[in-house]
């Protein structure tokens, strides 16, 4: 279900506003034709108890929201809850069942669904199985597979395609086929199962507590990503026009502010679910049942599959009933975890964070030095993968390259470009040289979180945090403990040297470490 790794071109770039609910799609209080003359942006609303986002509310609106809200409380009587409806339209029988999960931390927020088991569950039972007439994709959605993956591998993402299709299906209010899966979409607000929403969707002051992890820029370029892709979404309109012709709305970027598409393609984002073994224009699904209903492990093996016709979830461990079911998420770091699906998880076997390391191009070797690098499998630019538990293995696979870098003698570049393996004369002072640089590095990096650890660890201590800050802290908490597991590891190696007295080699073109 890694959705976080797409093609560049996808714009999907990390991949801040004011804290919104998720998936506001507007309804549609007054519909014109995509030729109208008279053009205007309508009043949007997510639902009958959101607040208004843009424009002004009429008289005649607030009557209709008044109505929408009066009906709300009669939904489920006609509709029933999301597994109702499904049932009602080809879900078989299955063995999980939908439960409430209150929302502590804002009481203004209905409970969080979550899917449990109804029965007790042993590992390898089929928990349930969605028939594709009830999963979203975007052959489904363009009912044409070229269309879909010319859009697919050129300005727009999957999650785009979807979250448009959605928005538009939510005009049609109570008239979609799809108004109990939106209305469930609606409920959840983007949130994950901490009742956190991506940090796409934070404050200004909400992402300070990111202060110091890379992850801050990542939501900063992810969000023009999509703004980029908000400026092509009129792309689709004209590509797909067969699809759009049943929707009598003006184009995209008209009739949804971005405001509202970027809420939209949050909310799609975290419970996308990425199949295998599929084409292109289905690999990414919406599916009722999955995520963000399902909880999401880092140790988890189970995952949502496609079967010949329909999704099918295998359980990957026993059930007791009642118990909420996990899906895998994943190889993905903490960092894609919280800003794909808003929660972090501090066991995650797969959290990492990267050094790169760039070899100087000012250097008169650069050439011999970038041939070098190559042939034993590195780049000029080479990323180092730090992984919790094995920083110290991460600082001895770094040791050669950056030797690398600090080589400065004609002679000594030919002894290096004419050995086999990654190699490099190493004197004394060299070797202080680039420990030292390793532990200014890391040093510089844990300097610019505002907090320390012990200060992190009283912050989790106290149950009234606010989630927001709590996951961010747990961030910045693990990031802080492989970074300073690096910096022991550079000086255990300072203080294995056998002279402490020499003074490090002058390093004209030391490389980059950012």
């Amino acid at each position: 279900m890694d959705i976080a790794h797409f093609h560049h071109n996808h714009v999907l770039l990390p991949l801040s506003v004011r804290s919104l609910p998720s998936l506001k799609i507007p309804y549609p209080f007054a519909p014109s034709s995509p030729r109208s003359s008279r053009r205007r942006r309508y009043v949007l609303l997510a639902s009958s108890s959101d607040t208004l986002l843009a424009g002004s509310q009429g008289k005649e609106e607030r009557k209709v929201d008044a109505v929408v809200s009066r009906k709300g409380s009669d939904d489920a009587d006609e509709f029933g809850d999301l597994k109702s409806w499904m049932h009602q339209n080809g879900l078989p029988p299955c063995k999980v069942v939908l439960r409430d999960r209150p929302s502590f931390h804002d009481s203004k927020h209905k409970p969080i669904h979550y899917v449990a088991a109804s029965q007790d569950l042993q590992a390898g039972d089929l928990a349930f199985s969605v028939p594709n007439s009830l999963v979203v994709t975007l052959e489904r959605v363009l009912g044409n597979e070229s269309i879909a993956e010319l859009l697919a591998t050129n300005k727009l993402s999957e999650l785009a395609c979807l979250a448009l299709y959605l928005m538009y299906e939510k005009k049609q209010g109570r008239k979609s086929f799809w108004y109990p899966y939106i209305r469930e979409l609606d409920r959840q607000r983007g949130r994950g199962q901490l009742a956190v929403e991506s940090p796409l969707l934070w404050s200004q002051s909400e992402l300070d507590y990111l202060s110091g992890s890379p992850i801050k820029d990542e939501v900063l370029e992810r969000s023009e990503g999509i703004k980029r892709e908000y400026n092509e979404l009129d792309t689709v309109w004209f590509m797909a026009g067969s699809l759009f012709q049943q929707y009598p709305y003006d184009i995209p970027t008209e009739a949804f502010p971005f405001e509202i598409f970027k809420q939209a393609f949050v909310a799609v984002q975290s419970c996308v679910v990425h199949l295998q073994k599929v084409s292109l224009a289905r690999r990414f699904a919406l599916v009722p049942l999955g995520p963000p209903l399902l909880a999401y492990k880092s140790n988890c093996k189970a995952m949502l599959t496609a079967a010949e016709d329909a999704v099918e979830l295998v359980v990957d461990r026993d059930y007791k009933t009642g118990e909420p079911i996990s899906v895998w998420c994943g190889p993905q770091p903490n960092s894609k975890l919280l800003l794909n699906y808003g929660f972090v998880d501090e066991n995650n076997s797969y959290d990492r964070i990267v050094v790169k390391a760039a070899l100087s191009t000012e250097d008169p070797q650069y050439q011999d030095k970038r041939m070098v690098a190559q042939r034993n499998g590195k780049l000029s630019i080479q990323s180092f993968n730090v992984y919790a538990g094995k920083e110290r293995e991460t600082v001895l696979e770094m040791l050669p390259y950056l030797r690398l870098g600090y080589v400065s003698d004609p002679a000594e570049m030919q002894s290096v470009i004419s050995s086999q393996g990654p190699v490099c004369p190493v004197s004394a002072c060299m070797e202080r040289a680039v420990l030292d640089q390793l532990v200014d590095y890391f040093e510089s990096r844990l300097a610019g979180y505002p907090t320390t650890l012990s200060e992190d660890d009283s912050l989790l201590s106290d149950p009234d945090l606010n989630p927001k800050k709590r996951v961010a802290t747990q961030l910045v908490r693990v990031e802080k403990k492989m970074l300073k597991a690096c910096l022991e590891a550079a000086t255990d190696l300072i203080n294995m040297l056998p002279d402490h007295t020499i003074s490090p080699c002058p390093a004209p073109y030391a490389p980059q470490l950012r």
